[in-house]
């Protein structure tokens, strides 16, 4: 007899839409609340065999592809609290008295998050390529240093611009949404070498507000050509819900 455990991918309110309990993902009624839950094999869920299995990059994509699918298809029908990546539990009864334990906290997530969609915001700077400039005559050493400071000040005042104008683009992104959330920016092995990634940040809208989103950032565009504005989403409220469950633990 293979020993399983439950593999819990989200916290919801009972529905009609969800699955029945005896789907591969099935829904664990839970007193006002419901998990959406899978039994796995333990075997592939020990300590060893989770971490060689997260180190692969590929493995990983997988993982949390498939995590993720599930959570949109929830998310689609009733408000949704996800729960992270490898949220393992010794048992269905187990994964009830964790949502006993956490029942307030949980009913509140999910108030909280009827009715509303996470939105993603990215902003880049391009970034400034070297200019070389031939000359004749070798430069004096006083030409040289003027020439490397203003290319310094004029590098700066690039980026202090696109700075601003990233605060601008997340005070008016922020006038729409009831909750935010800075994110750290990606680096150069994610974005290339041809811009800075200088705004990373995740909002909660009302779903209502989606088309006046979009035009905010339209405008925006036009008016600060200086940097790139990315928008994506709609996505579950996963950034406004890790206050409400622990992460990637067997309990």
């Amino acid at each position: 007899m293979t020993v399983t455990l439950t593999y819990a991918y989200a916290v919801c309110r009972p529905h009609e839409a969800l699955p029945g309990t005896d789907a591969p993902v099935r829904a664990l009624a839970a007193g006002p609340l419901t998990a959406i839950v899978q039994d796995v094999p333990a075997a592939d869920y020990t300590e060893a065999a989770l971490r060689q299995r997260l180190s692969d990059r590929a493995e990983l994509e997988r993982c949390a592809r498939a995590h993720h699918e599930v959570i949109t298809a929830v998310s689609a029908v009733t408000a949704t609290v996800p729960l992270p990546l490898a949220t393992l539990y010794r048992g269905d009864e187990r994964v009830r008295e964790a949502l006993r334990e956490r029942e307030a906290s949980f009913l509140t997530a999910l108030d909280r998050l009827a009715g509303r969609e996470e939105w993603g915001v990215k902003v880049y700077a391009p970034t400034a390529r070297p200019v070389v400039r031939e000359t004749a005559v070798a430069d004096s050493g006083r030409a040289y240093l003027d020439r490397v400071r203003n290319r310094h000040q004029g590098r700066e005042q690039r980026q202090n611009a696109a700075l601003q104008a990233a605060e601008r683009v997340d005070t008016v992104v922020r006038g729409f949404a009831v909750a935010a959330r800075r994110l750290r920016p990606h680096g150069v092995e994610v974005t290339g070498k041809d811009r800075t990634h200088i705004l990373n940040a995740a909002y909660l809208l009302d779903a209502t507000r989606t088309r006046e989103l979009r035009a905010a950032l339209t405008s925006l565009r036009r008016d600060e050509p200086a940097i790139q504005i990315d928008l994506s989403g709609p996505w579950p409220p996963y950034s406004f819900a890790d206050a409400f469950s622990d992460a990637g633990a067997t309990s």
